[in-house]
């Protein structure tokens, strides 16, 4: 099986050369154990080996093999706790190989793909609406309040290792929202946590379904994180604070949300994906989105 070539990143990566040359060997395998019919992976696989495959009884599925890291580590067991309520059937799951059959989207056209942007976030609120709910009474899911802990600390870390790339009041506030808003949490409810465009899909069973959780347990305003900077591309135009403004207050209208909750989870959760003293990045979209919704604050009277 040919490995698509948007996942050769991962060579640079601890363990990743040895995942990559691993990779066609595990797909045999996962089809030896659950008999599946393989066809050519899908070619925009960038983190996870993604493949069209077909069980015995004819259903149509997706063999996922994920890398063995702590971000997709329980995707298997959110997908599981839903129960296609809003995201995609699991069809079975190897843990061992980190690898997962659910079920395909059809016509599995994305979100990103409705052009009336208004329109998208009202889709995307009822996905979420569908798949939050409270964990079971015994998890394995990582604690939102752990994270933000854990980024508290190695933001600031990274900030100085990567040479103080931005500005430290930006730094302060992702800082801030960590440490004030962890520790202190409404309900909790399993969270995708890489809820966006590209993670809803059009399908028949369901309108839309969501894909690909990372998923942590914490409050609702958290998941808010990736889509208020969505469509990154739309983000680096003139006027891209007011599509952000318009996104908080849509989401927060629909949802029934804390506006400024979300807008300080979403820099604080921007700022962790995209700067890391440990692979030495700083995305500077990634950044831009962390300034851009420290521009929403509301504005004191």
């Amino acid at each position: 099986m040919r490995v698509p070539p948007g996942l050769a990143w991962w060579r640079a990566q601890p363990g990743g050369a040895d995942w990559l040359e691993r990779l066609p060997d595990l797909a045999g395998e996962c089809a030896e154990q659950w008999s599946l019919r393989l066809g050519e992976p899908f070619e925009g696989s960038h983190v996870s080996l993604v493949v069209p495959a077909e069980l015995p009884d004819s259903t149509r599925g997706v063999l996922k093999i994920n890398f063995p890291e702590p971000e997709s580590e329980h995707e298997a067991d959110a997908l599981e706790h839903w129960n296609g309520e809003g995201a995609v059937r699991l069809l079975a799951h190897d843990p061992e190989r980190r690898a997962l059959v659910v079920e395909r989207c059809e016509p599995g056209t994305a979100l990103w793909q409705v052009d009336d942007a208004d329109e998208a976030m009202r889709i995307a609120a009822r996905v979420l609406r569908r798949i939050w709910r409270p964990p079971p009474a015994e998890y394995a899911f990582r604690s939102l309040a752990v994270e933000a802990a854990r980024w508290e600390v190695e933001l600031q870390e990274a900030w100085e290792q990567l040479g103080r790339p931005f500005d430290a009041d930006l730094l302060d506030e992702a800082v801030a929202a960590c440490r004030e808003l962890g520790s202190d949490q409404g309900e909790p409810v399993v969270l995708h946590q890489d809820f966006h465009g590209g993670n809803v899909l059009r399908a028949q069973r369901e309108p839309w379904l969501a894909i690909d959780p990372k998923p942590l347990v914490g409050e609702r305003e958290f998941d808010a994180a990736s889509l208020l900077r969505d469509r990154r591309d739309l983000l680096v135009q003139a006027g891209a604070g007011r599509i952000v403004g318009r996104r908080l207050d849509l989401l927060a209208s629909e949802l029934g949300l804390d506006r400024e909750r979300m807008r300080r989870w979403g820099i604080a959760h921007a700022l962790a994906w995209g700067v890391s003293g440990t692979v030495q990045k700083v995305e500077a979209d990634m950044v831009g989105c962390a300034r851009l919704l420290v521009e929403c604050a509301p504005k004191m009277a």
